[in-house]
């Protein structure tokens, strides 16, 4: 999967790192439902980390489709809110 991180680019991901940024997906919605804004900016930080750990960063010239869109690290929750789906930022 294509995975594009607002402001930075993207990242081929195998779809078998879903199972471990889902997890995050749903401590970030937690702590955007509770406005905990502390643990919101660490796990947005800890997923996004995870993305670029576990992908391979695609040439700047590639334009593959994303087949998921992720927030910038310097996002905010209300910026967030409106980026999310059913299942938060990342379906599953």
């Amino acid at each position: 999967m294509i995975v594009r991180i607002m402001g930075e680019g993207q990242v081929r991901l195998d779809d078998a790192h879903l199972v471990e940024l889902n997890r995050l997906d749903d401590e970030l919605l937690a702590e955007l439902e509770s406005g905990d804004e502390d643990g919101f900016r660490r796990t947005l930080g800890a997923l996004l980390d995870a993305v670029r750990r576990l992908g391979s960063p695609l040439p700047d010239d590639a334009l593959e489709p994303s087949e998921l869109i992720l927030p910038a690290p310097d996002a905010g929750l209300d910026e967030v809110r409106q980026m999310l789906n059913d299942d938060g930022l990342i379906p599953g």
